[in-house]
């Protein structure tokens, strides 16, 4: 039995630090689950903006690979498929939200984007507040706005384990994704547009980010069993 099973839906624990009566409140109603979906996709259109008048822009990149340049919008848009997987399960438990091994590379990708780059912006800003911080109208954007809006991301982020789970494969394949995005980034530098040069610093915090958010996910989701998932496929084959 989980930490989050033991403690009920009114307790916290550090695997579970937000009540489980708010999650349901907030994900297992139509209304708060649209309202939020909106709020992710005007996010994301504002992170898509952000990188089309930025130097490198997306009209420098190939389409395929905006994945890889659109750190944060590709995080945004994980987060909202991962969310919106939960609506043919309205009206019901959110942590008894069906799963198969799709969903939990969706839900596994989606919280070490989400908390990866959440904490890779906040870092990033703070590495150099001679240019970021301050009071100015520019700076209340490009410091506040933007550090606040992702601690978003890692409030989001934690949200997912409280209805996904993980594996060990989707661990591994969200490792190496991370990976081949910090190459991307750094090896042919593309990583998100700063007022300054990212050096070794930032680039080994970065690698370091993509370790620690798999740990992390390691350790809050739950493992989904692999007989569980055959067992699941199985009944929606039949149901077809």
């Amino acid at each position: 039995m989980d930490d989050a099973t033991t403690e009920g839906t009114t307790g916290t624990t550090l695997r579970r630090p937000i009540p489980e009566r708010w999650v349901q409140y907030y994900l297992g109603n139509g209304p708060s689950l649209a309202w939020l979906l909106v709020v992710n996709a005007a996010a994301f259109l504002v992170g898509v903006s952000f990188y089309v008048h930025s130097d490198p822009s997306l009209r420098d990149v190939s389409s395929l690979l905006y994945p890889l340049f659109g750190d944060s919008p590709t995080a945004l848009a994980l987060g909202t498929l991962s969310l919106a997987t939960l609506l043919p399960h309205l009206g019901n438990r959110v942590r008894d939200a069906p799963t198969n091994y799709p969903l939990t590379v969706i839900h596994t990708l989606a919280f070490v984007w989400l908390v990866k780059y959440g904490v890779w912006t906040v870092v990033a800003l703070n590495l150099r507040p001679d240019l970021y911080f301050g009071f100015t109208p520019d700076l209340l954007w490009d410091y506040w706005g933007i550090m606040l809006t992702h601690l978003f991301f890692l409030v989001e982020a934690l949200l997912i384990p409280y209805y996904g789970k993980t594996t060990r494969s989707a661990l591994a394949l969200a490792l190496a994704l991370a990976f081949v995005n910090d190459v991307y980034d750094y090896g042919f530098g593309f990583y998100p547009p700063l007022k300054y040069e990212a050096g070794v610093l930032l680039t080994a915090i970065t690698i370091a980010l993509s370790v620690l958010s798999v740990a992390l996910a390691a350790w809050l989701f739950d493992r989904q069993e692999s007989n569980t998932m055959r067992t699941d496929a199985v009944s929606a084959a039949e149901r077809q």
